[in-house]
């Protein structure tokens, strides 16, 4: 393949400081550079050449660069340097210009849980029909001179079952309970049909509570809001920085839900700096312009505060009152927002679980947010169902705890997940350890000379000021400071704004910090004991270090000669494999994996679900739903394509087996030609132009796709002729098929005998015989 190498180089993005990017623009033009500036919108565009005429830059727009004359133009490169050619191309935001790609169906689409799951050899498996299994890797078998691969899976007694690639729907990863105590399922035998049987009468039951429990506030006519005012678009431009495309896709379903009249329940999904605050914020805004309060709820006091001041800010432009209730707050604030609340005084209110309190009452309260829900114990949770029954919940976490994931996921309760990465973040390196005070003093010594700070997490307010002496003694020259919940509100609030301020070097803390602190100075983070923490509560943590775009460390630490406990261990293994920017989703899905969901009304989390797998009891809880709900279900068809055709992946073009079964799963859901131009696209960008065997992998995506929707169970070649089988009780289009008979002749035969209806003779092989095949199917659509 050849290279055309520019010479160029990458150059950061300026973020929309425009006071920074008018001076590199000066500095280019005097080493004579021409300089061309990219602005992602019209009204950006127009801010870019009035910073740049107030800083003295000549300028014209739309036009290309000509010496000491900077050309401003709407594009999306991402900022470098063209040094041959003298040429700077600025990006005013930053924002890397990768083809964005929308996810198929809306952003609350739940089809999509596989590509969360990462599958390695030796994972435990659930095949549709045949049940729990081994999975040892991919295949590649030779059938009439023609290379597939297969997913092998091992069941128990060493019996082996192929699975097609393109039929990989059939399987997923298992999760559910302990998979010590896991038995797998023997090819042939009964089990598994008996514990599909067994969890379809038990899921019985649920499925009513949860059509009665959530089929409640469907049905109920909840407030249509007014579509968006004047005022929304401009308090939505007002936003600082560039929206991701999730972002965006989260509003619009937000929006569409406010605006259908049917109370909305939906959970934001999306890692620490992902903008689900931002996201939260349109929507309030949505509401107070209709004349409704909003709520927002938090866990701790610190979150309380910092959410207080970021609404503040956002709003200030606009008459809205906003209020905050927590510790932080005097009995004689309090008892004044209170009545605020209740005469309609006080449109927008964030608190702590203060705002659950009986004496709480709203005058025309519209939308409740609820953000890190996983922290609210049952009993507020409770609380919360009784105040928001003909309310908007909005709910948003990075870590969801299972109960909540599978409430999602499975459709019981809308999702938006956001999945873009902050720009210029680097991951946490992340170190699971035996505790060693000289890894300790390292660490902290290495982020103190680059001019950072340290949270070192100890978690017992008992010995908390012991441990803050012996980090002293460590490191004299560090001024250390202690902050934990115990202590006075005025006190804590004191030594937050200390180390805010940078007058404290080291913060000795309980897990006070989880949620809420956004200090960017702060790099490391040291975690005593981190085996008895949860694992949301760990990402968490991880969550409050590498907010800039500074290396940070995250040290997991367990005591000298301890062996954490099995699931300590799965925990801790968790956190250090899932390092990169928007794990917090599989971080849940882990969760959901090494727990279980089990009961989704109780506290209880192991339920039936352990005997065959999450993805299982998602399908046949979702059919119960519909079944009461009086929908009509349908088994849906599964479509073999088992043809004369080279198609797969080759180690030349993928050799990394993960990330090749990743892009077997994203061939396995293409279902129209725009999912197939957006995987091409994925595939030539990731991996290069690929060869003809991938092509035909993804033209048979197509073609299964087309086959299902005519119910056709089979397209299977044979000599010299492809067998159509259509499911039992299918009824073809007649005419078209007697079109078909009297254009081709003697090519296609009906035959009535069993199930197979059509047989198409032919001599064709490879490549044309898809094209071919897809001709007929088209035909009898």
């Amino acid at each position: 393949k050849d290279v055309i190498d520019f010479k160029s180089r990458a150059v950061k993005g300026y973020g929309r400081n425009l006071e920074e990017l008018s001076g590199t623009v000066k500095e280019y033009h005097k080493e004579g550079y021409n300089v061309l500036v990219l602005t992602s919108t019209t009204q950006n565009m127009r801010n870019v050449i009035k910073a740049l005429t107030d800083g003295e830059v000549s300028i014209h727009s739309d036009k290309f660069p000509e010496k000491n004359i900077a050309g401003v133009s709407k594009g999306g490169l991402s900022s470098f340097v063209f040094e041959e050619k003298k040429l700077a191309v600025l990006n005013e935001s930053g924002r890397k210009a990768a083809k964005k790609r929308r996810r198929k169906g809306s952003s609350s689409d739940t089809a999509g849980i596989s590509s969360f799951s990462d599958l390695k050899p030796g994972d435990y498996v659930v095949h549709e029909n045949h049940g729990i299994g081994i999975y040892k890797g991919i295949e590649q078998v030779e059938a009439d001179g023609f290379l597939k691969d297969y997913l092998c899976l091992e069941y128990d007694g060493g019996g082996k079952l192929y699975v097609s690639v393109n039929q990989m729907e059939l399987v997923q990863k298992y999760i559910g309970g302990d998979t010590a105590k896991l038995k797998l399922n023997s090819l042939g035998g009964t089990s598994w049909a008996r514990a599909k049987a067994k969890a379809r009468s038990a899921v019985k039951e649920l499925a009513f509570d949860l059509v009665e429990l959530y089929g409640k506030r469907q049905v109920k006519q909840g407030y249509r809001y007014s579509p968006d005012t004047t005022w929304q678009a401009e308090f939505e431009e007002a936003f600082p920085f560039e929206e991701t495309e999730g972002q965006l896709e989260a509003v619009i379903d937000i929006k569409r839900d406010m605006e259908n009249g049917k109370i909305m329940d939906r959970l934001v999904c999306g890692d620490v700096g992902y903008g689900k605050t931002e996201v939260a914020l349109r929507a309030a805004f949505k509401a107070i312009c209709d004349g409704k309060q909003v709520a927002f709820l938090v866990p701790t006091t610190i979150l309380a505060n910092q959410h207080y001041q970021n609404i503040l800010e956002r709003f200030r432009d606009y008459p809205i009152n906003i209020e905050v209730l927590s510790r932080f707050r005097t009995a004689a604030q309090q008892k004044k927002t209170v009545e605020k609340l209740k005469n309609g005084e006080c449109d927008f209110v964030v608190g702590t679980h203060r705002l659950l309190s009986k004496d709480i009452v709203f005058k025309d309260l519209g939308l409740v947010i609820v953000d890190e829900e996983q922290r609210f114990g049952v009993g507020h949770k409770e609380k919360l169902k009784t105040i928001t029954e003909d309310v908007d919940i909005l709910t948003l976490s990075a870590t969801p705890i299972p109960r909540t994931l599978h409430m999602s996921l499975s459709g019981i309760r809308d999702m938006s997940v956001l999945n873009e990465p902050p720009e210029d973040r680097l991951p946490v390196q992340t170190y699971v350890m035996e505790y060693s005070e000289e890894t300790v003093t390292t660490a902290i010594l290495r982020e103190l000379r680059q001019g950072g700070q340290v949270y070192y997490l100890h978690n017992r307010v008992q010995t908390i000021d012991e441990t803050a002496e012996k980090i002293s003694r460590l490191i004299p020259e560090a001024k250390v400071g202690v902050g934990h919940g115990q202590m006075k509100e005025r006190e804590l609030e004191k030594v937050l704004e200390s180390f805010l301020n940078r007058k404290i070097d080291i913060l000795v803390c309980t897990t006070i910090i989880e949620t809420g602190m956004d200090i960017q100075n702060v790099n490391t983070i040291i975690i005593e004991n981190a085996d008895y923490m949860g694992l949301s509560q760990l990402y968490q943590l991880r969550g409050r270090v590498g907010r800039t775009n500074k290396q940070a460390y995250c040290y997991l630490m367990y005591k000298k000669d301890k062996i954490p406990n099995e699931i300590s261990e799965k925990r801790l293994k968790t956190i250090k494999e899932f390092t990169e920017f928007g794990s917090g989703f599989k971080v849940a899905l882990r969760d959901l994996e090494i727990r279980g969901a089990g009961d989704l009304l109780g506290a209880n989390q192991h339920g039936h679900m352990d005997k065959i797998g999450y993805d299982m009891y998602c399908r046949i809880l979702d059919k119960a739903i519909r079944e009461f709900k009086g929908e009509k279900t349908e088994e849906p068809v599964e479509t073999l394509i088992d043809i004369s055709v080279n198609a797969f992946i080759p180690n030349s073009y993928i050799s990394d087996e993960i990330q090749k079964l990743e892009m077997y799963k994203k061939i396995s859901y293409i279902i129209t030609p725009k999912d197939h131009e957006e995987v091409s696209d994925e595939l030539i960008d990731r991996f290069g132009d690929y060869p003809r065997v991938v092509a035909n992998l993804m033209d048979i995506a197509l073609l299964k796709e087309k086959a299902k929707k005519l119910k056709i169970t089979a397209i299977t070649g044979k000599a010299h002729s492809v067998i159509f089988t259509f499911k039992q009780g299918a009824d073809p289009d007649s005419g078209k098929i007697m079109d078909l008979i009297r254009r081709m002749r003697n090519r296609i035969q009906i035959t009535a005998s069993g199930d197979t209806y059509l047989t198409y003779k032919t001599e064709t092989k490879g490549t044309e015989l898809i094209g071919e095949l897809s001709e007929i199917v088209d035909s009898i659509s």
